[in-house]
């Protein structure tokens, strides 16, 4: 019965899933193709064309800096993202609506895993890039969607202009 019982709690923890929202280390990206996958708030860039860099900080106050950005359309952007707070953070670029109905699924699923390129994880004291081209003019957002950050205030506004 003993024996039966820790072969039953050795596969239970062997099975629990990743936690890419918890305070877990990230290790360097795998090197992939660039997506042409279009978007509302346009698609995956490609470093080598990137005609502007921004540096975005993230604090545990749930607060980005800086909380809204002009961008031209076309313009491929290359965010160098820095977490500098003790917890993990996130940037995720999209519209508002996206941005909600994905807080909303991180709320009642926290241990959901994703790699979009509209989106980078970062781990405290660390640095991460995301680059994108922005192909539509419009409002946009950006947004920490670990659950509760958003929803304490913790998002960004990009204006794209023609």
């Amino acid at each position: 019965m003993r024996a039966k019982l820790l072969t039953a709690a050795i596969a239970a923890a062997l099975a629990l899933p990743a936690w890419p929202h918890g305070d877990a280390k990230h290790g360097p990206k795998a090197a992939k193709a660039i997506s042409t996958e279009e978007h509302a708030f346009g698609r995956e860039g490609d470093p080598k064309q990137a005609s502007r860099t921004v540096r975005v900080d993230m604090a545990d106050t749930m607060r980005f800096t800086p909380s809204e950005l002009t961008i031209k359309r076309g313009a491929t952007v290359k965010f160098i993202v820095r977490n500098r707070g003790k917890l993990m953070h996130e940037m995720v670029l999209g519209t508002m609506q996206d941005l909600k109905q994905h807080a909303e699924m991180m709320q009642k699923h926290p241990g959901m895993e994703h790699d979009d390129p509209y989106m980078t994880h970062v781990a405290p004291g660390k640095s991460e890039t995301l680059v994108w081209h922005f192909t539509q003019a419009g409002e946009f957002h950006y947004g920490c969607l670990v659950a509760g950050h958003f929803e304490a205030g913790m998002m960004g506004r990009i204006i794209v202009k023609e």
